[in-house]
C-alpha cells in the first residue's frame, strides 16, 4: 500500500496479517533523509486509530482485568470503510482474583470494585485514559442481579464498553479463541482439527475448531470449585453438581463437614471421567448426563489437537502449584494423566496453549461509519437510538435453490452459537449475500429470517438487519408490508460486520441525510480470521 503525502516522495506501509504485526517503512523526505511515519502526522490520523482498551472478565470463580493498546487501519477510503486491528499490545494483567460473594449467588461488588480499582492504579491508568473496553461476564455473575450490579460499576463508561453475557456456548466460543485455539486450527490446514477444553470453577466448556471457525460447542458441569473449603478445611462453597458428585461416589456433602484426602481424590477422579466421557463423544453414562448443560458434542470426526484453558490447565500443565482451598490440583492432575493417555490412543497432539487461565478477550475495537439515508429502511424513527446491539453472523448458504426453511435453520445455529434465543435480548443479524436482487429470492430471504425472529419480534425486540449487499430497503419493505406488519424494523446495508462486533445506531444527522453506526469488536490477543482478515495458506 503506497500513501502519498505533500511532505513526502513516497510512504511505503506493509502489513503482515497473519501475525497482525506491522512495519512501516522508511520514506525519503524532500532533503533525502530518511524519517518514519509519526502517528501524530494527519495521514496517519486518517487512515488508521491507536485506541486504549480494558477487557474485563468476571465469572463465578475468577476475575481479571487485561489493558492494552490497539492499532486500526482502515480497509478503503470510504465513510463505510471497515478498521482492522493491525496490532495489539497487553500494556496490563492483572492479577487473578477468585470473585468474591456475599451470599452464594451474590457477587460482593463492593470488593470487586476495589479490586478493579486498583488495578487500574497498578496499570497507571484512569477510566478517562481508557477509550473502549470489553465486559465480559459469565457464570453467576452473568446472573440478572449481580449483571445488572456489576455493569452499574461501569456505567461513567457506558457507552465505551461493550457488556457480553455469556452463557455457555458463547463461553466456549471464546475461550478457544482467548487460547488460541482459533488460530491453531487456522494456521493446521483445512482438516486441521483442535478441540479446546476450557475446564474452570465451575464448569467445564468444549469448543470444536476447523478452519479457524468454532464449529461445534458444548457445556458440562466439571470445575474445581463444585466444593470450596475454608483455612480449616470446612466446606464453605457447595454448588448443586457438587452434591451430585458427592452421592455418586458415596460421600455426603453439607456446609461446614470437613473432606478426607481419599475423599476429596474421589470426587475428583469422577468429574474428570465424566469430562472424558464428553470428549470421546460416545455413550455418556447417567452421571454425566446430569452434568450436561448443553446438547453432547455432534461432531464425530477425528480430532487433530487437544488443548485446555481455564482456571484449572494451569493444574493441567503442571504451571500452578499452590492450593486454593478447592478440588483443583487434584482434578487438573488426573486430566493431565488421562489427556496423555487420550493423546495416545486417539492419535491427538496434546498441546500447551500461550494462554490458559486468561482465555478471554483483551479489550475492544470502535470505531464509527456512516450510512447513508439511502440505504436504510425504518419502520418508525422512534426506535432509534439503539445501543450495544450483538452482532450475530447466520451461514446461510449462497446458492440457488434457496428455501426458507434454510435460512430459518441457519438464522436459528447462529442464535444458537451466542447463546441468544429467548428474546430477551436484543440482536443484529448481519447476512452476507451475494445471490443478486432476484425478488423470489430476496422474499425466500425475508420469509427464512421472519419465521426464526419471530419469538424476539412478539417479546416487543426490534429487527435489526445489517447486510453488506444493496437490499437492506427491499428487505425492509417485505417484512414491514407483508410478513411482519407493526414489527419494529430497521433494514440497513452497505457495512461488513462479524461475530464478537456490537453496534450502536444513532438517529439520522439531519444535515447529512446519514446515519451514525458505532461498531465495537471483541479484541483477543491472536488475530481473528474472517471478513477483514486474510487467512493464512
Amino acid at each position: 500500500m503506497s500513501i502519498m503525502n505533500p511532505h513526502s516522495v513516497e510512504t511505503t506501509v506493509t502489513f503482515h496479517e497473519g501475525d497482525d504485526d506491522y512495519y512501516e517503512g522508511d520514506h525519503e523526505h524532500e532533503d533525502g533523509a530518511s524519517m518514519p511515519l509519526d502517528e501524530e502526522h494527519p495521514m496517519w490520523r486518517s487512515e488508521r486509530i491507536a485506541l486504549t482498551s480494558v477487557g474485563i472478565d468476571i465469572g463465578s470463580s475468577t476475575s481479571h482485568l487485561i489493558f492494552s493498546r490497539l492499532v486500526l487501519r482502515r480497509q478503503g477510503i470510504a465513510l463505510s470503510s471497515r478498521f482492522v486491528v493491525v496490532k495489539r499490545e497487553i500494556l496490563y494483567e492483572s492479577p487473578i482474583l477468585l470473585t468474591p460473594y456475599l451470599d452464594k449467588t451474590t457477587i460482593d461488588t463492593k470488593r470487586l470494585d476495589e479490586f478493579i480499582q486498583k488495578a487500574y492504579r497498578q496499570a497507571r491508568v484512569t477510566p478517562n485514559d481508557i477509550d473502549t473496553g470489553a465486559l465480559i461476564l459469565t457464570g453467576e455473575a452473568a446472573k440478572k442481579k449481580n449483571a445488572e450490579a456489576v455493569a452499574a460499576l461501569f456505567s461513567a463508561q457506558a457507552g465505551k464498553f461493550v457488556c457480553a453475557t455469556a452463557g455457555h456456548n458463547l463461553e466456549a466460543i471464546l475461550a478457544a479463541y482467548g487460547s488460541g485455539a482459533v488460530q491453531a486450527a487456522s494456521t493446521g490446514g483445512d482438516e486441521f482439527t483442535v478441540m479446546n477444553v476450557d475446564v474452570g470453577g465451575g464448569t467445564c466448556k468444549i469448543a470444536v475448531v476447523k478452519r479457524g471457525a468454532v464449529i461445534d460447542t458444548a457445556a458440562l458441569e466439571v470445575g474445581a470449585r463444585l466444593v470450596a473449603f475454608d483455612r480449616d478445611g470446612k466446606i464453605n462453597r457447595l454448588e448443586e453438581a457438587g452434591l451430585k458428585i458427592g452421592e455418586a461416589v458415596g460421600v455426603p456433602l453439607s456446609l461446614g463437614d470437613s473432606l478426607t484426602e481419599d475423599e476429596k481424590a474421589k470426587m475428583a477422579h469422577t468429574l474428570c471421567e465424566c469430562l472424558f466421557e464428553v470428549l470421546a463423544r460416545g455413550t455418556l453414562s447417567p452421571i454425566t448426563q446430569s452434568l450436561m448443560l448443553t446438547p453432547q458434542l455432534a461432531f464425530k470426526d477425528n480430532i487433530d489437537a487437544l488443548i485446555f484453558s481455564g482456571g484449572v490447565s494451569e493444574y493441567i500443565y503442571n504451571i500452578e502449584q499452590t492450593d486454593y482451598g478447592d478440588l483443583g490440583i487434584r482434578l487438573g492432575r488426573l486430566v493431565r494423566e488421562h489427556a496423555q493417555l487420550f493423546s495416545s490412543q486417539e492419535s491427538v497432539r496434546l498441546e500447551i496453549p500461550e494462554v490458559r487461565i486468561r482465555a478471554t478477550v483483551i479489550g475492544a475495537s470502535q470505531y464509527t461509519v456512516q450510512v447513508s439515508g439511502n440505504t436504510i429502511f425504518l419502520s418508525d424513527n422512534g426506535l432509534l437510538p439503539l445501543r450495544n446491539l450483538q452482532v450475530v453472523t447466520p451461514g446461510i448458504v449462497q446458492r440457488e435453490p434457496l428455501t426458507s426453511p434454510d435460512v430459518r435453520k441457519a438464522v436459528e445455529q447462529a442464535l444458537r452459537r451466542f447463546d441468544i434465543l429467548d428474546g430477551e435480548r436484543a440482536a443484529a443479524l448481519a447476512i452476507h449475500w451475494n445471490l443478486g436482487p432476484s425478488y423470489p429470492l430476496i422474499r425466500t430471504l425475508a420469509e427464512g429470517v421472519a419465521a426464526a425472529m419471530k419469538d424476539h419480534v412478539d417479546k416487543g425486540q426490534p429487527l435489526v438487519l445489517v447486510f453488506d449487499a444493496d437490499i437492506a430497503k427491499l428487505v425492509g419493505n417485505i417484512l414491514d408490508k407483508e410478513l411482519l406488519p407493526g414489527a419494529g424494523i430497521i433494514s440497513i446495508d452497505g457495512i461488513d460486520l462479524k461475530d464478537f462486533d456490537f453496534i450502536d445506531i444513532g438517529e439520522e444527522l439531519p444535515d447529512a441525510k446519514a446515519v451514525p453506526v458505532v461498531i465495537k469488536s471483541l479484541i483477543f490477543r491472536h488475530a481473528e480470521w474472517g471478513r477483514g482478515h486474510i487467512r493464512p495458506q
